[in-house]
């Protein structure tokens, strides 16, 4: 009897090279359990800065420790055997220099046996991009609503509803993708200005709430199974589950209140 071949995890030289090919499908995770069910679907699965808002109950991204995104990063790679996973770096971490961002990148990499990082920022964060992509580090960049960013931007706001500031947006695009990023996320841009942006650049554009003719989507997992309760407008919910969980454990507590609790059968005597 031959040996099973062992699984493969999908690489990120192997994501950009889907650039204009088949549609890549992303959701982030942040635990072990969900990142095994998205891990069969899923090209790569980006452990993003996101979970301070939908875990922790932050108001914004901005808090999030890098420490915090470790700990969930090892253990969506243990929950995972194929999808690339993706770390987002928090706010903080990578801004004040290439040589920080390197240290904090490594960090990552080493304690998480991730794949690849991620970044905010544009043409001002192309140094950084390139620094860390020529000493071995995978960088997915991210522009266009970025949420690190929220302060200065004013709020969760879309970018581009004014044409006269494409150019900007597709500046940065083009800086991130020659300083060496494998892939681009375009988040929270109009449609037209996303199309723009996925036919200027060589590397795959992943969408959110920006336009179907992206490269690739990625959703927040919460957001579309209904367990966010501020859910973007553009996101579809796929599988309301915030109303099952309640019901399940409104049931509970009412047996147990009744002492009505099933399997007396099973409990140790």
């Amino acid at each position: 009897m031959s040996a099973q071949a062992p699984i493969r995890r999908i690489t990120a030289p192997q994501i950009r090279a889907r650039k204009g090919g088949e549609p890549i499908v992303s959701l982030t995770s942040y635990h072990a359990h969900t990142a095994k069910i998205v891990d069969k679907y899923a090209d790569f699965i980006l452990v993003g800065d996101s979970l301070g808002m939908v875990m922790h109950g932050m108001d914004s991204t901005i808090g999030v420790p890098l420490d915090l995104m470790i700990m969930h990063g090892k253990a969506v790679v243990r929950g995972t055997e194929r999808a690339l996973v993706v770390v987002d770096m928090p706010f903080g971490t990578y801004e004040e220099s290439p040589q920080m961002a390197f240290r904090n990148a490594a960090k990552i990499m080493k304690e998480t046996a991730c794949g690849a990082v991620k970044l905010e920022g544009g043409a001002r964060m192309a140094d950084t991009i390139r620094f860390l992509s020529e000493r071995g580090i995978p960088v997915m960049a991210h522009i266009g609503l970025t949420p690190q960013s929220v302060n200065t931007m004013g709020g969760f706001k879309v970018q581009g509803r004014d044409e006269a500031a494409w150019q900007v947006h597709i500046d940065d695009a083009l800086a991130v993708s020659q300083a060496g990023a494998f892939a681009l996320v375009v988040e929270g841009v109009v449609e037209e200005l996303a199309n723009r942006i996925t036919a200027a650049v060589e590397i795959p554009t992943i969408g959110i709430g920006a336009s179907k003719h992206c490269d690739g989507q990625i959703l927040v997992l919460e957001d579309m199974l209904g367990l966010n309760p501020r859910v973007p407008k553009f996101v579809k919910i796929y599988g309301d589950l915030g109303p099952a969980i309640e019901r399940a454990v409104a049931e509970y507590a009412s047996e147990v209140k009744t002492r009505d609790f099933p399997g007396e059968d099973q409990v140790y005597r």
